[in-house]
């Protein structure tokens, strides 16, 4: 298939998730996953109107980023709109230099010392970073992020971070077979924000739901999901 083809079958499946599930197709963001295919391929990609780009690692980021424009970089003439990077990947705390005020996103902050690190640097270059708290709702230990009962004490650690603004939650389903067992996990999420805007611990209710892929993104936006991470199913591969 082709990128216009893929793009074409997600818009036509996640407006008919919308229509199940009573919701509004604008309210709903699609980051593209670039993470595997080269800079050629993520020039086509903003070429055709997606303009949010995630990636996982800087080192595989990097070529694209310098060739395609961030912040500090020169977009090259046939890129079409200015990309916003996604940094959704896990965040060590010794890489936060190399994210920090390149990527308008992190996906990921997940303890006090990352959150910590990310303060200092954006505080540094005189920015405010947009952050999901990444939680681990299914309880595996392949996935990283806060336990659910960490959540309330964590915000309210960074609610007194200035050069962070809490952005939403973020979780990983298990990689299941059938998309239809990662319902209680999005779901998790979603009653988890409740509880957080509930307990008023941050300056402003979140509303951000990071959650859904290639192969469970409908049941995502049933359950709440305001920005879905696509990639081979949207982009391709190389």
């Amino acid at each position: 298939m082709t990128l216009s083809n893929r793009i074409e079958t997600v818009e036509s499946r996640l407006s008919e998730a919308c229509r199940r599930s009573g919701r509004k197709r604008e309210d709903i963001q699609i980051i593209a996953v670039t993470k595997y295919v080269g800079t050629e391929q993520t020039v086509s990609v903003l070429n055709h109107g997606l303009l949010h780009l995630g990636e996982n690692r800087w080192q595989d980021a990097a070529a694209k980023w310098l060739a395609i424009g961030g912040d500090q970089a020169e977009r090259r003439p046939d890129v079409a709109g200015q990309a916003v990077w996604h940094f959704i990947g896990s965040l060590q705390t010794n890489k936060v230099k190399e994210v920090v005020g390149r990527f308008t996103y992190i996906h990921s902050l997940d303890r006090p010392s990352l959150a910590e690190a990310v303060q200092r640097r954006a505080e540094h270059l005189g920015i405010v970073v947009p952050c999901f708290f990444q939680v681990n709702i299914s309880g595996e230990d392949s996935k990283h992020g806060l336990a659910p009962e960490q959540l309330i004490p964590f915000a309210r650690s960074v609610a007194n971070l200035p050069n962070i603004e809490p952005a939403g939650l973020m979780t990983m389903a298990p990689n299941e077979a059938i998309a239809e067992r990662s319902r209680p996990v999005f779901r998790g999420l979603r009653q988890l924000r409740d509880e957080l805007n509930a307990a008023a611990v941050l300056n402003k209710p979140v509303t951000g739901l990071s959650m859904g892929m290639s192969g469970d993104f409908e049941i995502a936006v049933e359950e709440g999901a305001t920005w879905l991470r696509l990639g081979t199913i949207l982009v391709g591969r190389e």
